[in-house]
């Protein structure tokens, strides 16, 4: 069982061969929770959208093609630049930027810099709890009074929590992909402090996964 740096490093040289050997391996539709996300983004007049764990892009991408300004970013050099290329392609260059980060380190953004914040199942990566609570600090901290955050993560209703080489702490891992399962205590600790919006529960996928999606406002 590796340790937590250990994981991290050998999973982020999963990602990258796995968008150099698959580009565009999700598509070039948006994930439903980016569509939802988006509808929830403009209620309050939000412009400037951070995604974390953009991947490939397709929901950048998509948040850039229905107005907003988009800062993505992900710890894939690889998949960052298959996102940059579907930008141009795209049209949208100029309304979106790319940043190799990963969600362990500080964001190098100011405080109360963005209006809003988008996140599919980056949290339920193979992050500790700790690590998690930082991650979500950091998004907090870079979020303008009244921001929202959506974010996904599957949790331990899905079929795959349980099975496959255990790390502890609610991560497990199955070929070469580790999953953080989120138990419902977690994603309200997560919200302590906000508003807790939404936890919708969904499906996605052949398995399916089996994920929650959560909203949370920052107070005003």
């Amino acid at each position: 069982m590796a340790d937590e740096h250990e994981l991290a490093e050998i999973q982020r040289r999963h990602w990258q061969d796995t968008y150099a050997a698959r580009p565009g391996m999700y598509g070039e539709e948006p994930s439903n929770p980016a569509v939802h996300a988006a509808s929830v983004f403009r209620t309050p007049g939000a412009m400037d959208v951070l995604e974390l764990g953009a991947g490939h892009g397709r929901d950048a991408l998509f948040f850039a093609r229905e107005g907003f300004t988009v800062q993505a970013t992900d710890f894939s050099a690889v998949g960052l630049e298959q996102l940059r290329d579907a930008a141009r392609f795209q049209g949208v260059e100029e309304r979106v930027t790319t940043a190799v980060h990963d969600v362990r380190e500080p964001l190098t953004l100011p405080d109360a810099s963005v209006d809003a914040v988008f996140a599919h199942m980056l949290l339920c990566m193979a992050l500790s709890t700790k690590e998690i609570h930082a991650a979500v600090g950091e998004v907090r901290r870079v979020l303008r009074p009244g921001g929202v955050f959506v974010y996904t993560v599957r949790h331990t209703g899905d079929a795959h929590y349980g099975t496959g080489t255990g790390h502890g702490d609610d991560i497990w891992q199955q070929g070469g992909f580790a999953v953080h399962f989120f138990q419902r205590d977690l994603v309200d600790s997560l919200a302590d402090g906000w508003t807790l919006d939404e936890v919708h529960a969904f499906e996605e996928g052949s398995l399916p996964r089996r994920l929650w999606r959560v909203t949370q406002t920052l107070p005003q």
